[in-house]
């Protein structure tokens, strides 16, 4: 495995990377060394993660195929939307293990304000659009289903969304499945506590879900170029929540891991970076790779067309690192996502 190959260091070269990462350990992909919960998102538009997901299913206690969108069509009247992207033969050949379950990601997407408003205001809506939710698990014979709803409001209806959780949870638990609520770090860049998601808002969620995937990534922007997520902010954001590190309740918060990484430039733009890409960028400028020991993240700086790029990526040790941290903190990690990865990342799991 990586670790007996000596590769989870501080001190790593492009060539050994571009030498090594395709190269996981096969006796080992069925065993799981993280004993916490681990939620690993798949989505349609890298489908190496399809392919992943079977190969280590044993290593994932959930997988979520990002595929479903929730959509208000009229009164009391909800639409399921991106059925067509549903890989049911796929989703089967990962279950076969027995030891994952499958749940796909719902999203909010697209609503207005004016649906919120009455989405949140009445009963029979949320009713509605419960039932909804209930038909496509039940008929697809899904284990459960990830909810993302809190950051499409903002925080704006937090007693509503609260409630809608609670008789939504209700109407799961009565078929046993599985809810993992999407919630935003509660604190931002500079220690700021965003509000909009705080320690009582965490408090009242939690009884009504199996686990919260917390999204502790994306940290910088452009306008502040610099890593994706901070160990230390990481840890922070676990501790606001939860300040209890002997709490049960902490086994149901998974940190987000995130497998891609962002590049920025001396213009003040910023995209995200897949595997491929990266690998691609260590072949054609075999940058120097630097460690930054504040934020436990590796980056390089290269120069092309007249432009100067900072770019971070997750590496071994960075991802083991985090790992280490879960262990120590008793939280889970969710994955975002394996089809971005290295295949090599996954001998740490």
């Amino acid at each position: 495995n990586v670790y007996q190959r000596g590769l989870v260091a501080k001190n790593v070269k492009a060539s050994d990377i571009l030498k090594d990462h395709s190269s996981y350990c096969d006796v080992e992909k069925e065993v799981k060394k993280f004993d916490g919960i681990t939620l690993a998102y798949v989505t349609p538009w890298n489908n190496h993660g399809y392919d992943i997901a079977k190969i280590f299913s044993h290593k994932f206690t959930y997988v979520s195929p990002v595929w479903l969108q929730i959509v208000r069509k009229t009164t009391n009247n909800y639409e399921i939307k991106g059925k067509h992207d549903i890989n049911s033969v796929w989703a089967a050949e990962v279950a076969r293990s027995g030891s994952v379950a499958i749940v796909p990601r719902i999203i909010f997407d697209g609503w207005t304000s004016a649906d919120m408003q009455t989405f949140f205001s009445t009963e029979s809506e949320m009713g509605a659009c419960i039932e909804s939710i209930i038909d496509i698990t039940v008929r697809k014979n899904f284990d459960g289903v990830v909810i993302e709803l809190w950051s499409q409001n903002m925080g704006r209806y937090k007693d509503e969304t609260i409630h809608f959780m609670g008789h939504l949870h209700q109407a799961m638990r009565e078929l046993n499945k599985k809810i993992i609520l999407v919630l935003p770090p509660p604190i931002t860049r500079g220690n700021i506590k965003s509000g909009v998601l705080t320690q009582l808002d965490f408090s009242r969620l939690i009884k009504f879900v199996d686990a919260i995937s917390l999204m502790t990534y994306d940290y910088s922007e452009p306008s502040r170029p610099g890593p994706n997520s901070p160990i230390n902010w990481v840890e922070a954001c676990v501790d606001f929540l939860e300040p209890n590190i002997s709490s049960p309740i902490r086994k149901k918060i998974l940190i987000g891991l995130n497998f891609y990484g962002y590049q920025f430039s001396n213009h003040a733009t910023f995209h995200a970076v897949m595997g491929k890409q990266y690998l691609e960028i260590l072949s054609a400028h075999k940058p120097k790779i630097h460690w930054e020991n504040s934020t436990a993240e590796h980056y390089i700086k290269y120069r092309a067309k007249s432009n100067d790029y900072l770019l971070y990526y997750p590496t071994l040790l960075s991802i083991d690192m985090r790992i280490r941290l879960a262990k120590k903190l008793g939280v889970g990690i969710s994955i975002w996502e394996i089809g971005q990865g290295l295949d090599y990342f996954y001998d740490l799991l």
